[in-house]
């Protein structure tokens, strides 16, 4: 008889373990991705990043995550997110300036979404000309270098603000790879956008 209790207790641990498995995976499941419709004139865009940093004498630093962009005219909301998914940083660019809301939910203010950026991953990305770059573009912006058109005339590399960009795997809003180089005095920084 004891037997047939200790083998009744076993499974009752078995299944509650399996159970807590399951309800485990639950929690980690990530979220699906908004839907990239927007309204007319909005960019939504959903992928991944990976920003590198290479100095002089020091070891390469680099971090990485997904992001969701959501550009209208009058307004920029970029969330960025670990590679688990969990929110590292909220940026708001409104005419009024740029706002950083950082996971543990500090709040700071400036006029410019790239040193926001730069301050929440401790990276550089130029967030500014990437409100154009995720664009399909066939004409030059002020300050742009064009050095290479595709077929269909989109702008597929240039240089603008110290940034070398390369655009390609284009669909109907833009590109969906983005690769960024900046190189400085020992210093060089690329970023990589994949949309999903």
């Amino acid at each position: 008889m004891s037997f047939l209790k200790d083998l009744a207790r076993r499974r009752a641990c078995t299944g509650l373990l399996l159970c807590a498995f399951v309800l485990g995976l639950v929690g980690c499941a990530t979220q699906a991705p908004p839907e990239q419709a927007a309204p007319e004139g909005s960019l939504l865009r959903v992928g991944r990043f990976a920003v590198k940093t290479e100095e002089l004498n020091r070891a390469p630093e680099a971090v990485q995550g997904g992001f969701v962009w959501r550009d209208t005219a009058a307004q920029l909301t970029l969330e960025l997110t670990n590679p688990f998914g969990s929110i590292l940083a909220r940026v708001l660019v409104t005419n009024n300036g740029a706002t950083l809301e950082r996971a543990n939910g500090e709040i700071i203010q400036t006029t410019s979404p790239d040193s926001l950026i730069d301050q929440a991953l401790g990276q550089s990305i130029p967030v500014q000309g990437l409100r154009s770059w995720l664009r399909v573009q066939k004409t030059p912006q002020i300050g742009m270098r064009v050095l290479e058109n595709d077929a269909q005339g989109r702008i597929v590399a240039f240089e603008q603000d110290g940034w070398q960009a390369r655009l390609s795997n284009f669909d109907a809003l833009g590109p969906r790879l983005i690769s960024l180089l900046r190189a400085q005095a020992g210093r060089n920084i690329s970023v990589r956008l994949v949309v999903d």
